[in-house]
C-alpha cells in the first residue's frame, strides 16, 4: 500500500492566508489547481507573444505540484517564512526533506515521473512562471477579499501588485492588462461582455 496520493488528497484540508480574517477559507489544493491554470496562461503568453521558449506542459506540473511539502509542514504565513534569511533556509529544507518523504510514498517505478515535479528546479525558467503564476494567485484572492468588503487584504494588493510589476516579465504585464480586469466584475457583468 501506497500513502502518496492519500497525503495529496489531504491539501483540501491545509487553509491557506492563516493570519489574515478572509470572507471566504481557501486551501493549497484549490490554490495549486489556480496556479497551474494561471501558470500554463502565462506560458503560453510567454511563448506565442513574446517568443519565449517554456516547456509548458512542466511548468503546469511544476504548478500542479508545487504546494504537495505542505501537507506535512503545513502553510507557513509570509511574514514568517521571509522573516529573515535564517528562517527561510530552515523551512526550506524542511519542505525538501517533506518532498523526499512524500516521494518515498511512491512505489519505486513511479517516483522518477513525479520527483521533477515535486522537487522542482528553482533556478528554471519555467519555475519562475509558476512563482509569477502564485503571485498572481494571491493577487486575485486579494481583489475578491477587497471586492467583498474586506480591506484586510488592502495592504497585501498593493505588495503584491509592485512585486508583479517588479518582476518584468511581458507575459505577466500581458495578464494583469488583459484579464485581470475581468476579476472586479460581477457576473452579471461578464455575462454583458459577451
Amino acid at each position: 500500500m501506497y500513502n502518496f496520493y492519500a497525503f495529496l488528497d489531504r491539501m483540501k484540508y491545509i487553509r491557506r492566508w492563516s493570519l489574515m480574517r478572509s470572507s471566504r477559507d481557501e486551501n493549497i489544493m484549490e490554490h495549486s489547481q489556480q496556479v497551474a491554470v494561471l501558470a500554463h496562461a502565462l506560458a503560453a503568453a510567454d511563448t506565442e507573444l513574446f517568443g519565449g521558449k517554456a516547456d509548458i506542459p512542466k511548468t503546469v506540473l511544476y504548478a500542479l505540484y508545487h504546494e504537495v511539502s505542505e501537507v506535512m509542514t503545513g502553510d507557513l504565513p509570509t511574514p514568517i517564512k521571509y522573516f529573515n534569511s535564517e528562517i527561510h533556509g530552515a523551512y526550506k529544507q524542511l519542505e525538501d526533506k517533506a518532498a523526499d518523504k512524500l516521494l518515498h510514498m511512491l512505489p519505486e517505478p513511479l517516483s522518477p515521473y513525479l520527483a521533477p515535479y515535486v522537487k522542482a528546479d528553482a533556478a528554471s525558467y519555467e519555475y519562475k512562471l509558476v512563482k509569477a503564476a502564485d503571485k498572481l494567485s494571491a493577487y486575485i484572492k486579494c481583489l475578491e477579499e477587497l471586492k467583498s468588503g474586506n480591506d484586510e487584504f488592502k495592504r497585501a494588493k498593493e505588495s503584491i501588485e509592485k512585486e508583479l510589476r517588479e518582476k518584468r516579465m511581458p507575459c505577466v504585464d500581458y495578464f494583469m492588462e488583459n484579464f485581470i480586469p475581468a476579476f472586479l466584475l460581477t457576473l452579471d457583468e461578464m455575462e454583458d461582455l459577451e
